[in-house]
């Protein structure tokens, strides 16, 4: 393909499709009780939901600016003449500034896009990015269809606790929750890197429910692609898929996907988030 795609492990694309769409993945790391491990490993081996229930030293690192430029320069290498490298939301990671410090020095040009997201939030735009370097669309093109899929995309989740977020500093506007009873579940949503608060439910599944309801809100009358992501809460996000595949017919059914030690470090085991990504982004 004469565009690249590199990304950075926070999307939690399964092995199979990046291997089939050619995306390069650069691994951000985990550091438990002072032991580095990549994120691309098996959250439950790494262990770092036991790891937050019992209060152990757990902070994560984003990749340094070589590890991008080596993988632009292996595209260049390979044959590209241009990447699309699709990040995190620099609003929660230096991951994005790394790579366009990388992209300076890239001996092919590197449109750098900050997806404003995680998880599947960047990973359904490096997907549409993907699918149009496959189809041979120029680098301007393939760096538009990402944004236009990142700005189109939303992503809603639940956690058990707001504690989690507390400790890694990334809480946003939810903090205001943090002195209320126990019993309130709050939904959040992600937009541009930002944590808001868009409802306050008193137990567990109403909370699931309402994800149900507001993920068919979001995904409205259009083609659209959905994902489940979960940490440690298998069963839930499977009865989740299955409501939303009966909620939402025309999309295919829901990807399931659990995220990884880094973002699992920041919101804890027991999330539950849901993804809605337009299946066809218009580059603008």
């Amino acid at each position: 393909m004469p565009v690249a795609v590199v990304t950075d492990s926070t999307a939690y694309l399964d092995a199979s499709v990046v291997a089939a769409l050619g995306v390069t993945v650069v691994p951000l790391q985990v550091v438990i009780d002072g032991r580095e491990y990549a994120d691309t490993a098996d959250p439950a081996v790494v262990g770092v939901a036991e790891a937050l229930r019992e209060h152990a030293s757990v902070a994560t690192s984003q990749p340094a600016p070589q590890h991008f430029a080596a993988a632009y320069a292996e595209a260049a290498a390979g044959g590209a003449d241009g990447v699309v490298s699709v990040h995190l939301s620099g609003s929660l990671s230096g991951t994005v500034e790394a790579a366009r410090l990388a992209a300076k020095e890239s001996p092919v040009p590197v449109e750098v896009v900050d997806s404003g997201s995680v998880g599947m939030g960047l990973g359904f735009p490096v997907l549409s990015a993907a699918e149009a370097a496959r189809l041979g669309s120029p680098l301007t093109d393939v760096a538009s269809t990402a944004k236009a899929s990142a700005a189109a995309t939303r992503s809603i989740f639940y956690v058990d606790t707001l504690e989690y977020l507390r400790r890694g500093g990334r809480i946003g506007a939810a903090a205001g929750l943090l002195g209320s009873a126990l019993a309130i579940k709050p939904l959040l949503d992600l937009a541009d890197g930002t944590i808001t608060v868009l409802e306050k439910v008193r137990t567990a599944n109403r909370a699931i429910a309402r994800l149900v309801d507001l993920a068919v809100e979001a995904a409205g009358a259009g083609e659209v692609r959905v994902a489940v992501q979960h940490l440690g809460a298998a069963e839930r996000a499977g009865a989740l898929v299955d409501a939303l595949a009966s909620r939402l017919p025309e999309a295919s059914r829901p990807l399931l996907v659990e995220v990884g030690a880094v973002i699992g470090a920041h919101v804890g085991p027991g999330l539950l988030a849901v993804t809605i990504a337009p299946a066809h982004p218009q580059a603008g």
